[in-house]
């Protein structure tokens, strides 16, 4: 009999958004006539089309694959060098430089950030905001890491900073934050990056969503900091900068500059390391996809992302007006696909889930399922139709006038 790893077992019962399609289909069964009514603004996935560069760009790639000259087997498990390349040259338009061979293309920014644990022994103080995307906590659960919270509450606007008196190995940070939509400034990065650096600790940043950004205090990058490169890992997700949530394409970001001694003095790359794991464990994205990435750095493949992003913004703005005109509280929403709001009438937020769901059926997911500081507070996103959007807003209004 194989001894199990028995982890799992501390993981909670479903993953958050499996219980709310569970939840969900059930409730459409019982209620047929109502569960054609469902809107979903629940899970972050995009409704917007893939841009018109980009599919003449994964075209041109089936294309190439159909002729013996032209024709791509096996990859490199880092990406392909116009990738990186194309990344990079992203990078640099928005002031920042970052060498092509600390790139690494991905499928996605969820499988980067629970590998990641992979480079770090399982003896380290890591430190995770609460609320928190879900990948970040059960993917050290499954290997049996310790986790510490730091609380995001509405006194620090969902923001902690660091404590100088607490230790910590290990930081993850995301930003424009999931679920919450807050963002860190420039300067409160830059407390971040201090306080790794004097603790000798690396900073796991997330960064999905800084496509979203569009304030000029805001950085879209870690490596707008000082000194960060030395602290710093970065993850990116084209999944909504450029809807390739179908599609299946993102990259880390580890800088040759993170090394650290190891127990018997020996010096060790995370650069060097990540490169090991991804050869070992992954066999790289498809020439097809990243024909698809590298178009979506070209100037008119940013042009396009863009406007999809800005329909997703008009989606925000119809969430945060109806929530405003109603009086209930909420972060987000301007640099973030995310509406996080307070739950009306004294609810928590399994509760509003089920009282949105039956009275007005629409989808939406319940704070308590990113942290015990979210318990009372629900997220929305942007990423459904306008249609859909104002349709449910409009329900929620007449749901909630008066109410709360």
């Amino acid at each position: 009999m194989p001894r199990l790893n028995e982890n799992y077992l501390n993981l909670k019962e479903s993953y958050l958004f499996s219980e709310i399609a569970h939840r969900t289909a059930a409730y459409a069964k019982k209620n047929p006539e109502k569960g054609a009514r469902i809107i979903r603004l629940g899970i972050g996935d995009v409704t917007r089309p893939l841009g018109k560069v980009v599919l003449e760009a994964l075209h041109e790639g089936v294309d190439a694959m159909g002729k013996a000259e032209t024709f791509h087997g096996y990859g490199p498990e880092q990406g392909y060098a116009e990738t990186r390349n194309a990344i990079s040259a992203y990078y640099k338009k928005n002031g920042i430089e970052v060498d092509p061979g600390d790139i690494f293309i991905s499928d996605g920014a969820k499988s980067d950030t629970g590998n990641i644990t992979d480079l770090f022994g399982h003896d380290n103080v890591i430190l995770i905001p609460d609320p928190v995307y879900p990948v970040y906590v059960d993917s050290n659960i499954m290997c049996g890491n310790q986790v510490t919270y730091i609380a995001g509450t509405t006194e620090n606007n969902f923001l902690p900073m660091p404590d100088p008196s607490q230790h910590a190995d290990i930081i993850y940070i995301c930003s424009p934050n999931n679920p919450t939509g807050a963002c860190y400034t420039k300067a409160q990065l830059k407390e971040w990056v201090d306080y790794a650096i004097a603790n000798q600790a690396v900073i796991l940043f997330d960064s999905a969503y800084e496509a979203f950004v569009s304030e000029p205090d805001l950085p879209r990058s870690i490596y707008a900091v000082e000194g960060a490169k030395k602290c710093a890992i970065e993850f990116c997700s084209l999944s909504k900068t450029a809807g390739f949530t179908g599609t299946r394409c993102g990259y880390t970001v580890v800088p040759k500059e993170l090394v650290f001694q190891a127990s018997n003095g020996q010096e060790m790359s995370l650069n060097a390391m990540w490169n090991r794991r991804q050869s070992t464990k992954f066999n790289g994205v498809s020439y097809i996809v990243q024909k698809g990435a590298e178009a979506v750095f070209s100037e008119e493949g940013i042009r396009e992302c863009q406007e999809n992003i800005g329909y997703y913004k008009k989606n925000a703005k119809v969430i945060a007006d109806t929530l405003t005109r109603l009086n209930i509280r909420f972060f987000g929403g301007i640099s973030s696909p995310y509406i996080w709001f307070e739950c009306p009438n004294g609810m928590e937020s399994w509760e509003c889930f089920d009282y949105l769901l039956e009275n007005i059926q629409v989808v939406g997911t319940p704070g308590a399922g990113f942290g015990e500081s979210g318990k009372n507070y629900f997220r929305l996103t942007s990423f459904g139709t306008y249609e859909n959007t104002s349709e449910a807003m409009k329900r929620f209004e007449e749901l909630f006038a008066g109410k709360n």
